[in-house]
């Protein structure tokens, strides 16, 4: 490593943007064959009622410390500072910011786990009221079963970003596999909404975290260095602080699904959440895959000042991105019916519980060409760490659509949930889009 003050070593050539989303891509296509297995093996053991409720309902408590942490998103604040502070001071203070967040980050995700750990019951009775209190006493049990794997999903974003710096993706990729198959070994271990939660967190300490971990190794220290009043934390917080604070519909559709889902028909969260996990798979492949493939390239374009270059490459991912999204979204909505039969209907799960998840997965496919857009559109910000300006933007459309899940959903059930989310994220992602048009002038379809 280059001592403190000296111009970083010259990194290796890093991969394009097309052959990082391939990789990411078909490893998100392989973790959704896998959690299909998932989901069809929650669907024999638990089928469609209070216990699957509950399952589904206890991810809710741990998502919102990750979402409060920036979760996922600290990837997103992390890459563009760590990419800017190795350039301009060197490879030794970026080792340093590394240690640094990952410390500090990681010991108030385990102090703020903790304090939910104690209010798991308050928080369920508050969040869930319309469950019953057996439903919800076991809502909060799972819940503190799970809370535990957000430490690791929160650190091991923090090494993958320095992975993908490096222009290494392999142990990204292979993560949501490995946690997948934690929650399948649970499940079919035990057969109950405790196993599949312990697999969880046993899949969540593997994969997101140790194998990242033991591939960053290879190359850099990873230490831990506890300093909340270090400069560049702060300097990182800040950058991070709006992806705490703000709302992005991204996240908060699927809050508001089960918190207006919860006072409807018995087994209206598990059929949301059933059709959900499957409208995602194209949305990963496809968003998720070109979002995260571009976010590192499209961040050195601008530390470089290649501003052109920059636009050209994001308007060329968001273009492929939406047309292969308008395929995806052809096909889920003309064999939404057939999927959910052949995928779920089996044991607990009744033809009546498939047809309702069939009609809601049809809905949801309205969804999928704003959500990939918006996970695309929205890197024109990230990578000019302007995460305050996009997220203000995510926290306005947030509270604006609030009236129309209210209506939807009390006038038209779980479908009308679904369709309150796919007019949100198309109103989202337009939003998105014409901001960034009039403040850089691109991307350009």
């Amino acid at each position: 490593m280059s001592a403190p003050g000296e111009p970083a070593a010259a990194p290796r050539p890093a991969p394009s943007v097309r052959a990082v989303a391939l990789l990411l891509g078909a490893s998100v296509a392989l973790s959704r064959v896998v959690g299909y297995v998932r989901e069809i093996t929650l669907a024999n053991q638990l089928g469609v009622g209070s216990s699957s409720d509950a399952y589904n309902a206890a991810f809710t408590i741990p998502d919102v410390l990750n979402y409060l942490l920036a979760g996922g998103a600290l990837t997103v604040a992390f890459v563009p500072f760590y990419t800017r502070v190795r350039r301009e001071r060197g490879d030794a203070a970026a080792q340093q910011l590394f240690e640094t967040v990952l410390g500090t980050t990681a010991a108030l995700v385990v102090v703020a786990t903790c304090v939910l750990f104690a209010l798991a019951d308050e928080l369920v009775r508050v969040a869930f009221s319309g469950f019953d209190a057996p439903t919800r006493a076991l809502t909060a049990r799972l819940s503190r079963i799970l809370l535990p794997a957000q430490v690791f999903f929160v650190t091991g974003g923090i090494v993958r970003a320095v992975l993908m710096v490096e222009g290494r993706f392999a142990t990204h990729a292979v993560a949501p596999v490995v946690y997948n198959l934690g929650i399948i070994a649970g499940g079919l271990a035990t057969g109950t909404p405790e196993g599949f939660a312990w697999g969880a967190l046993a899949g969540a300490v593997v994969g997101p975290f140790a194998l990242p971990v033991a591939d960053l190794l290879r190359t850099h220290r990873v230490g831990l260095r506890i300093d909340l009043r270090s400069r560049d934390f702060r300097t990182y917080a800040w950058i991070a602080l709006p992806l705490m604070l703000g709302l992005s519909l991204t996240t908060v559709d699927e809050w508001y699904e089960k918190l207006f889902g919860q006072a409807l028909a018995v087994g209206t969260v598990a059929v949301l959440g059933f059709a959900r996990k499957l409208v995602q798979a194209p949305i990963a492949i496809v968003g998720q895959a070109i979002g995260v493939a571009a976010l590192p390239t499209l961040t050195r374009l601008w530390s470089e000042g290649r501003t052109d270059e920059l636009e050209r490459v994001l308007s060329g991912a968001l273009r492929a991105a939406i047309g292969l999204g308008a395929l995806s979204a052809a096909f889920v909505f003309a064999f939404a019916a057939p999927v959910v039969t052949v995928l779920y209907q089996h044991g607990a799960f009744s033809a009546e519980a498939a047809a309702r998840t069939g009609r809601v997965l049809a809905v949801m496919s309205f969804a999928i060409v704003g959500w990939i857009a918006q996970q695309v559109a929205v890197r024109a910000f990230y990578a000019r760490e302007e995460m305050w300006r996009a997220m203000a933007l995510g926290t306005a459309i947030v509270v604006a659509v609030v009236p129309l899940y209210v209506f939807a959903g009390g006038a038209y059930g779980a479908e009308g949930l679904a369709a309150a989310g796919a007019i949100a994220m198309a109103v989202n992602a337009v939003a998105t889009l014409a901001w960034a048009r009039a403040r850089f002038g691109g991307p350009r379809l």
